[in-house]
């Protein structure tokens, strides 16, 4: 349901946050108060079309948010999932912005989206009837929904499975005529270009590449190239400590220092003393460079250099990338390019048998397929009178006692889709002795209006998640005609949310909310704002509508007398 209705400088309102009841609400207010500039601010939170002349004068934008709240099988559900778009707690805020250059921005629980999407979720959230826009009404593509959602509420079992096998034989049969498209395609095949995918498949299986082999190539290539800088520095440093005598030179000083006897006196004792720790230090460093020399040593040995296997790689890679070029892809992707030259022979070797199986399926889908959309286009046929018979017995009341409404339900296979193959419009005869025909071309706007609710008064089991705007469905009648009006308003607000700008008393009355509109001149600035009305406030709006300007004590008699009736 519509929860709230948030604007901020549309035309004459500068700043309006509305709470939205349940059940039926009503929306009052002299002519040219402004209720069009509310249902234009609506429907820029809905995604209608819309200009730079909704911005309020002196002001840079326009903003337009409606707040909904729906239950966790709402069929927006699925749409904001796709959208990734989150809802918590069960709330979607529709929000619109209208700069005064003409652009506009739309956003979902604050996450940007397209115009397209709003449109599209908002469908499923509200609609709106009125004298010029009877939405779903005029549009024959919507019909076949209604009589759908009033089949599914009449038959229920007996109609909703039959529905969902039709669209599960569609998607079998999508899917055939895909394959079948597939095996054709392969039959003219030709020769040469099997020859090329036998050559491309015998040169990808002698290449016979790997996932992740061109990562571990070239690991390998990066070491052994780092190996013949390690070799040589090993001998360098090899060479220096055995080639330049080092352990020699050393031990030679070690015994000269041993031959240096005992030195007397207190200088020969500290002389003595250094002589020690330089033999000490000597020997050290012998054991020292023998340990380096060992290290060294271990080090070359656990170097397993072969020259021939770092230029066998580099011919490896080499082999590798110049395929992925010519394939157009990367080196680890070459087993994938070989799989499917190899499928691809293989349709090709096995396209006689392949199109066989391929016909044989799709010939069984399309059986399967038209045996469900018979059974529905039945179910259809045999419940469009039934309809019919519903919505004729709504038009009397409405002051459309003369007019016939008829389903009309005909087989379309060219036109054969996941709800079937059904094409399915309305038509009405306005008079006795007139024909049939489109409801576009012939109703009146009052007609439609009165039409659609009719609509959704018979359709009003199937409608809990939507909730429905009229427009001035009043039009052009009063009396015991607008009192039926509002009496089915009424019924319909028992499964639905129901929002009616009215002139109409009678109508108005049968209301759980009435909201009034207000026009004033503030300061020199003309302003439109609304009021919830109290009991007291409605009687005496009712009491205005019936009497006009000057109320008189028998207009406000008669309004309470409504009020109690309502």
């Amino acid at each position: 349901m519509l929860q709230e209705l948030s604007i901020r400088d549309v035309v004459l309102i500068d700043a309006l946050d509305l709470e939205i009841g349940s059940g039926f609400t009503a929306l009052t207010g002299e002519t040219g108060a402004g209720k069009s500039i509310l249902l234009d601010a609506l429907g820029m939170a809905l995604g209608e079309r819309t200009d730079k002349g909704l911005v309020r004068a002196g002001a840079s934008k326009a903003i337009a948010s409606a707040t909904f709240e729906i239950n966790n099988s709402h069929a927006a559900h699925q749409i904001l999932k796709t959208s990734e778009i989150e809802v918590e707690d069960g709330i979607v805020v529709l929000r619109r912005i209208v700069a005064i250059d003409g652009k506009s921005r739309a956003f979902i629980n604050d996450v940007p989206v397209s115009i397209a999407t709003l449109r599209q979720i908002a469908s499923h959230l509200l609609e709106v009837h009125g004298q010029h826009s009877a939405i779903g009404l005029i549009d024959q593509v919507s019909h076949l929904t209604m009589l759908d959602l009033f089949l599914s509420s009449e038959m229920g079992d007996d109609f909703t499975p039959i529905q969902a096998d039709v669209a599960a034989k569609w998607a079998n049969l999508v899917k055939a005529q895909t394959e079948l498209a597939a095996a054709k395609a392969h039959i003219g095949t030709s020769l040469a270009e099997r020859e090329y995918l036998a050559h491309v498949l015998s040169e990808l299986q002698t290449l016979a590449p790997t996932i992740g082999e061109e990562a571990s190539l070239d690991a390998e290539r990066r070491f052994l190239m780092a190996s013949e800088r390690v070799t040589t520095a090993l001998k360098d440093a090899l060479d220096a400590l055995n080639g330049g005598k080092v352990e020699h030179h050393m031990g030679n000083a070690a015994r000269a220092l041993s031959r240096i006897g005992t030195i007397e006196g207190d200088s020969g004792k500290k002389i003595s003393g250094f002589i020690e720790n330089a033999a000490s230090a000597l020997e050290i460093a012998q054991t020292e460079i023998a340990h380096s020399i060992g290290y060294l040593n271990q080090a070359g040995y656990a170097i397993d250099l072969d020259p021939a296997q770092l230029e066998r790689i580099e011919e490896r890679l080499f082999a590798l990338r110049a395929c992925a070029r010519k394939h157009n892809v990367n080196v680890d992707d070459l087993p994938k390019v070989m799989e499917k030259t190899a499928k691809s022979l293989q349709l090709i070797d096995n396209s006689d048998a392949e199109l066989s199986k391929a016909t044989a399926a799709h010939k069984l889908a399309q059986t399967e397929y038209e045996n469900a959309a018979s059974a529905l286009s039945e179910l259809r046929s045999n419940g469009a009178a039934q309809f019919d018979g519903k919505i004729t017995a709504e038009l009397p009341p409405l002051k459309l006692e003369k007019m016939r409404f008829k389903t009309n339900v005909a087989i379309n296979k060219d036109a054969a889709n996941a709800k079937g193959w059904d094409k399915v419009h309305f038509e009405i005869a306005p008079n006795p002795g007139a024909g049939f025909g489109p409801l576009s071309q012939i109703a009146s706007g009052g007609e439609l209006s009165r039409l659609s609710l009719a609509l959704k008064v018979v359709l009003a089991q199937g409608l809990g998640a939507l909730a429905l705007v009229f427009d001035e469905v009043d039009q052009g009648i009063g009396g015991a005609t607008a009192d039926a009006v509002g009496k089915r308003l009424a019924i319909l607000a028992q499964k639905a949310q129901v929002l009616c700008v009215t002139h109409s008393p009678q109508v108005a009355a049968r209301a759980n909310h009435h909201l009034r509109i207000d026009k004033a001149v503030i300061d020199g600035v003309t302003k439109t704002n609304i009021l919830t009305l109290s009991r007291h406030e409605r009687e005496e709006e009712l009491a205005r509508m019936l009497a006009g300007e000057n109320i008189t004590e028998e207009a406000r008699a008669a309004a309470r007398s409504l009020s109690r009736a309502g």
